[in-house]
């Protein structure tokens, strides 16, 4: 697929959001708000819903379908509370002994001064530091744009699955043309260098498995894309729980101690 389409896709305005594929996968959800400090940041949605039977603990980075929807969710670039929410629910989630599933669609964590004032990246490094030991299965699922620590603060997960329309890297392509280039007008060059597209990611093992969004050449619905995560949810975490807390961790370490 050429870069220029990828990147089209990925961040196209219809692009299903992690609310709606919430609503569609699990039921009787729950959401959960603030993060006991005095905020809560829409931009970072979760809570607790039944997968099938089981309850789970659910996390995704929350984008809009126009302008204004975009905006209260600050185009899904989340504030340091928006990480301290996901990190007190992920805790809730290993107390109570549910997996997690995460979504993910982020350009990157917010970076404005106000951002940085309250502790952006101690709040990325808290909740790295947490999926490292979490004692239950993770499973991260990026369903648009994967950006920087913004998105690897959710995406440390036993299992990493990607959309056929989403792609996962160190920073924005426009971010990398930028330093690389002095121009971030070369963004789809820029990927081209990234390798960030799902066939490279897969290739690469960055990512465990790419979830399709076509069939054929028919786009495939959102209803259809859920129910595809859905039944491949169901089944990798029943293989996840059979593990024991501590071979968990440490097929998580050797995961991503190969990097």
């Amino acid at each position: 697929m050429e870069s220029k389409e990828l990147l089209e896709r990925s961040r196209h305005k219809n692009k299903t959001t992690s609310r709606e594929f919430i609503q569609l996968i699990f039921k009787n959800f729950q959401e959960c708000h603030g993060d006991r400090l005095g905020y809560d940041d829409p931009a970072v949605i979760g809570g607790i819903g039944f997968l099938d039977n089981l309850p789970v603990t659910v996390i995704g980075i929350e984008k809009g379908h126009d302008l204004a929807s975009n905006m209260q969710v600050n185009f899904g670039q989340a504030y340091p509370e928006g990480y301290r929410k996901a990190l007190r629910l992920m805790k809730q989630g290993e107390k109570f002994n549910r997996p997690i599933v995460t979504f993910i669609n982020t350009p990157g964590a917010f970076c404005g001064v106000d951002a940085e004032s309250r502790g952006q990246g101690i709040a990325i490094a808290d909740n790295l530091l947490f999926l490292a030991d979490v004692k239950v299965p993770v499973v991260a699922i990026i369903i648009g744009e994967g950006g920087s620590g913004g998105a690897l603060a959710l995406a440390l997960g036993d299992k990493v699955w990607v959309l056929e329309f989403s792609f996962y890297a160190i920073l924005s392509p426009e971010g990398f043309a930028a330093i690389l280039y002095k121009d971030a007008t070369k963004a789809q060059e820029a990927a081209k260098l990234m390798q960030l597209s799902p066939e490279e990611l897969l290739q690469g093992q960055v990512v465990d498995k790419i979830i399709p969004e076509t069939s054929g050449k028919r786009n495939l619905t959102s209803a259809e894309v859920a129910e595809i995560i859905q039944k491949q949810l169901i089944d990798e975490i029943s293989q996840l729980q059979k593990l024991s807390p501590e071979e968990l961790v440490e097929k998580r370490y050797e995961r991503f101690r190969k990097f």
